[in-house]
């Protein structure tokens, strides 16, 4: 990779963001969807293209654009990622990406890069899904996989609907919907992210390409029993919904270990949530990944029948609801074979359990992704972290990309 003075847009970018959204007591950040810091994420967002003089446009689904040439004419290469977080999330998981996207065009512009193709730069919308319950939203939306209808049923921890928020942060949700026209422009999708696990790390390369990503989803489970008084119920008269739910977030530990998988219960909703009160309802998220369909499966079915044992035992009821399911993603090959090539071909080339928006349009869109390395592994956590160094790599690597992809012969 060509040695450049990028660092100074880069680390520059990131010192404006940083601050939005953080949380000084944890260090974390909590940039949800359509919330002030969401907003202040997008005036960032608008104003690096603007001062850029980017064509700045936000779509019907309210996903933020930044165009070099006229998008219009089709064949465009575009990168990017989201600005949104998980609660108490780290810094880099998705604003790496977008950061990394406008630092690589101001270093193609200081290489006087002739470019052939249009090039965007893309803030996907709600991508983690921490207020609705829906990852990628945004990007769903707009390749089709997630209806309008789907959506305006989608609401908060409040009763607070996704369309409601949307208007009330100056969106209209009557506009969501497909945008196929939009993606048919597209010629190609690449997402650059920090490495959300400790591959290149162990290996000793800053940089790796993707090579598809698990089958995962997320699953409600209900554990409806009777309240009742803490001090007073004799334990043989209870119908205490914690015990199944306990039971349960047990039985996917044991699931994930013996298949190779990975399932967490790392939300739980409990009423009337008092201490002195045995439950009547324990609602808790299960979200499972595995290396292919059958094993999620078998993990996720493992899961249902302990709950449903153990519910029995306690004359307590369970329901099951599937919230959300994507299958496994194979990125385009013969993208993720050019991307190799342009990066000298020597790029080690990572599986995934975690989603992204390149995932969800890949079905649309040719689309690859880039890691940059993180030397603990850590994300969703404040102590999510990637190095100057190999940050200014990441940026680097996709100006390369970018340069081939855009102002090539390809």
């Amino acid at each position: 990779m060509t040695a450049s003075p990028v660092g100074p847009s880069f680390h520059t970018m990131w010192k404006e963001l940083a601050p939005i959204g953080r949380d000084t007591r944890t260090g974390g950040y909590r940039r949800h969807a359509w919330t002030g810091a969401d907003a202040d994420c997008r005036t960032w967002f608008q104003e690096q293209a603007e001062t850029r003089g980017l064509a700045y446009e936000t779509d019907r689904n309210g996903n933020q654009w930044a165009w070099l040439g006229d998008p219009t004419a089709g064949n465009a290469v575009v990168t990017g990622s989201h600005l949104d977080s998980v609660p108490d999330g780290g810094a880099f998981d998705g604003p790496l990406g977008v950061v990394s996207a406008f630092a690589a065009l101001d270093e193609l512009r200081l290489r006087g890069a002739e470019f052939r193709r249009p090039v965007g730069i893309v803030n996907f919308g709600d991508e983690e899904g921490a207020r609705f319950g829906l990852a990628c939203t945004g990007s769903r939306l707009t390749a089709g996989v997630l209806t309008r209808e789907a959506a305006y049923r989608l609401h908060d921890a409040d009763g607070v609907t996704l369309p409601e928020a949307m208007e009330n942060a100056g969106y209209d949700p009557e506009a969501i919907g497909p945008d196929p026209v939009r993606l048919s422009r597209i010629a190609a999708f690449v997402e650059l992210h920090i490495e959300q696990g400790r591959a290149l790390d162990l290996s000793g390369d800053r940089i790796g390409l993707a090579s598809a990503i698990w089958p995962h989803g997320r699953w409600r489970f209900d554990f409806a029993g009777e309240a009742n008084h803490a001090g007073t119920t004799r334990i043989a008269d209870r119908r205490d919904p914690m015990l199944g739910f306990a039971a349960t977030v047990l039985a996917a530990r044991r699931a994930a270990e013996d298949t190779g998988a990975v399932a967490t219960f790392g939300r739980v909703a409990v009423e009337p949530n008092g201490v002195n009160a045995i439950p009547s309802l324990v609602r808790g998220w299960l979200d499972a990944r595995a290396a292919d369909p059958q094993m999620l499966d078998e993990v996720v079915a493992a899961v249902e029948s302990a709950a449903r044992e153990r519910a029995a035992h306690d004359r307590v009821e369970v329901t099951l609801v599937r919230e959300s399911f994507t299958p496994v993603v194979e990125f385009a090959h013969a993208l993720r074979d050019e991307l190799a090539g342009l990066l000298g071909g020597s790029v080690p080339v990572l599986g995934t359990g975690a989603g992204h928006d390149a995932g969800i349009l890949s079905g649309s869109v040719p689309t690859a992704m880039l890691f940059v390395r993180n030397p603990t592994g850590v994300s969703h956590s404040p102590a999510e972290s990637a190095s100057e160094d190999d940050c200014t790599a990441g940026v680097l690597a996709l100006a390369d990309v970018l340069e081939g992809l855009a102002c090539g012969s390809r």
